[in-house]
């Protein structure tokens, strides 16, 4: 069997990590240069449309969330290290040891701990993102005493949900032999489908208002689409009041089953045209009828397998906790371990994801403009990239390595050649 030594672990992460934040920093960097270049003059494509006012805001809001960017990079790294090679989980395992708890609930405990500690450090960054950034510039209307309660009920919902998993993947992980990742990938898969499921009727509706579609002649514009692109919406077409946080407006599916929903936020409904949201729901359809959602699943659930299999490897290897900074092994710290640990390889797969997604974007452009108006849906991406401050000139590579949508000028332009072409 493969072994190293644990400086040369030490050394490998420590350089994955400088080497994440300098990209991240760099890519940052990229970005604002970008943006403040381009800040004075409207894109031709967009001339008419977005007048220079909403161009110079759309480049101050992206540079400002840039910004906050580094510094959240920094102080993410900083609490990487801390928790790793600066003994972090090691002392919040042995502070909890005098309680005194038999396993799997010490070292539940412990993970639970962690977890909320980093909430607790990644809060001021969160705070200045809400209350400085967003507020700036008139997006963020979530009062403090909201944003503290949907704190609050976030942690109930991860003792209340997570609790009892992180429970079970201890348990087995300690008593359920050299195979116990493939049962805890099992149990997990189970649990992600069942939350899939309830997400739309019991989760979602702690936070919003969720109100079915009262516009009888949208509402039959909406169930024509829907015939016409052989989807049933068993579970409704409803709004949502995303207004109560913010005024950023969007569309989204959920669900599965019977809970399937298609969510429009009331802000949306506030600013396009019935045919520019028929559009809108044609793109959102196409990702549901080329099966984008079941891909997406189908590799998170490969990932999944292949993750708990190297953790599995990792956690027999005593070189991977005196790497890390942990003096005593334990299904806890090499679960925390590897949590803290694997994003930071991982993030050089970002653009590959990023890449893939943009993919599934043009298909479902393509499958917008084929049951509805790809003109239309132009024109409503044009009010959304408006109203939202969307970026218009963004880096090229700072976007081909993060963004999940081609950039607005190449879709707008290739959905103005769809249309064209359809009309022709």
């Amino acid at each position: 069997m493969m072994q190293f030594e644990p400086q040369a672990l030490t050394l490998v992460f420590l350089v994955a990590l400088a080497a994440e934040a300098a990209t991240r920093l760099w890519l940052g960097s990229r970005q604002i240069a970008a943006l403040t270049a381009h800040r004075d003059q409207v894109p031709e494509l967009f001339r008419g449309q977005i007048a220079l006012a909403d161009q110079q805001k759309a480049a101050d809001y992206t540079v400002a969330r840039a910004r906050l960017g580094r510094w959240a990079t920094l102080i993410e790294a900083a609490i990487k290290i801390a928790l790793t090679l600066g003994g972090g989980i090691a002392a919040v395992d042995a502070a909890l040891r005098p309680v005194r708890l038999p396993e799997p609930w010490h070292g539940a405990l412990v993970v639970m701990s962690v977890l909320i500690l980093l909430q607790v450090l990644e809060l001021p960054v969160e705070l200045w993102r809400t209350f400085g950034v967003e507020a700036r510039f008139g997006f963020n209307r979530i009062s403090p005493r909201l944003f503290i309660i949907d704190v609050g009920k976030r942690l109930l919902l991860a003792l209340i949900i997570g609790g009892p998993l992180l429970i079970a993947t201890l348990a087995l992980m300690q008593k359920a032999g050299a195979w116990w990742w493939v049962w805890v990938w099992v149990v997990w898969q189970g649990a992600t489908l069942l939350l899939m499921w309830a997400a739309p009727r019991f989760i979602a509706p702690l936070f919003n208002r969720f109100t079915p579609l009262a516009d009888e002649s949208l509402r039959r514009r909406v169930e024509i689409l829907l015939e016409r692109c052989g989807y049933s919406a068993r579970g409704g077409v409803f709004v949502m009041d995303g207004s109560r946080r913010s005024s950023h407006g969007n569309a989204y599916f959920t669900g599965l089953g019977r809970n399937k929903r298609i969510v429009f936020f009331d802000t949306l409904l506030e600013r396009v045209e019935a045919a520019e949201i028929e559009a809108v729901l044609a793109h959102e359809l196409g990702h549901f009828r080329l099966r984008h959602i079941t891909q997406r699943l189908l590799l998170s659930m490969l990932t999944t397998f292949l993750g708990l299999a190297a953790l599995a490897w990792l956690a027999r290897q005593p070189q991977f906790y005196s790497a890390l900074g942990v003096p005593v092994p334990s299904p806890a710290t090499a679960l925390l371990l590897f949590m803290v640990a694997v994003p930071v390889f991982l993030f050089f797969t970002t653009p590959l994801g990023s890449w893939w997604s943009r993919r599934h974007e043009r298909q479902a452009d393509d499958f917008a403009a084929r049951y509805s108006d790809a003109g239309q849906l132009a024109s409503a991406l044009v009010k959304l990239y408006r109203d939202n401050a969307a970026a218009l000139t963004p880096d090229r590579i700072h976007s081909a390595f993060f963004d999940s949508h081609p950039p607005a000028p190449e879709r707008i332009a290739r959905l103005h050649a769809l249309a064209a072409a359809k009309a022709g």
